[in-house]
């Protein structure tokens, strides 16, 4: 009885690192530069966790709704895609395997293994080889319209939690400091943490979303402290 040596890749975690990743940033960018605008133009207290509890609704249904529309297209591409094969299949199964085989020839095999390797996989399930092989479509790859709506629209609400909880606990002389330096923690925080998981470099990971959310905090501060001087 052979053993098979079974591994664990980066890539598998692809699928729902991206779509938790993009929400818990935008969660936190967004809801924190919303509120240091806010701040920025002296708005009081309750108008500016007012402001947060808005952003945070708002932003996960917006995540939510963008990210399944967008994965759920992607959902039908693969369905149409794969139903053009399986037709193909049915109608012309000498030339798939044609194709399978030079595929297998294009990646290194030989004519004579390309053929049996082509004939044995699409014995077992020719859909699967041709999803897989040609169309480049996987269990790993395949696309999740409401996993990917969901994760988005949690992970967003738990990233806009974090400024929220600043406004919320840090005293008013502070809380535009506060919200700047709690976010910055927290988006370097998720960069290091997405680029671990992904297998990338952990600096450059924390540096890269803490950069740009620093112009967006930037921006935003400066659009509230305009407004609030011209009232």
């Amino acid at each position: 009885m052979p053993r098979f040596h079974l591994e664990h890749h980066k890539v598998d975690a692809i699928s729902w690192l991206r779509a938790a990743v993009l929400g818990a940033n935008d969660g936190i960018v967004s809801t924190a530069s919303l509120l240091v605008g806010v701040v920025a133009a002296n708005a009081s207290h309750e108008n500016v966790l007012l402001t947060g509890v808005a952003g945070l609704v708002a932003g996960a249904m917006s995540m939510a709704t963008g990210e399944y529309v967008s994965v759920h297209s992607q959902a039908d591409g693969e369905k149409a895609a794969l139903s053009q094969e399986k037709e193909e299949l049915a109608t012309d199964p000498e030339g798939e395997h044609r194709e399978l085989m030079a595929i297998y020839m294009r990646r290194g095999l030989k004519q004579e293994t390309a053929h049996q390797v082509a004939t044995q996989l699409m014995a077992h399930d020719a859909l699967d080889a041709h999803a897989r092989d040609e169309l480049g479509i996987s269990e790993t790859t395949t696309a999740r319209p409401v996993q990917a709506a969901l994760v988005s629209a949690l992970s967003f609400a738990v990233g806009a939690a974090l400024p929220l909880a600043v406004v919320w606990l840090a005293p008013a002389g502070v809380l535009l400091e506060a919200i700047v330096i709690a976010a910055l923690l927290s988006l370097a925080v998720l960069g290091a943490v997405a680029a671990r998981t992904g297998g990338a470099n952990l600096w450059k990971g924390a540096l890269r979303v803490s950069l740009w959310s620093s112009l967006a905090m930037a921006s935003t501060a400066a659009i509230g402290s305009f407004f609030g001087a011209a009232v």
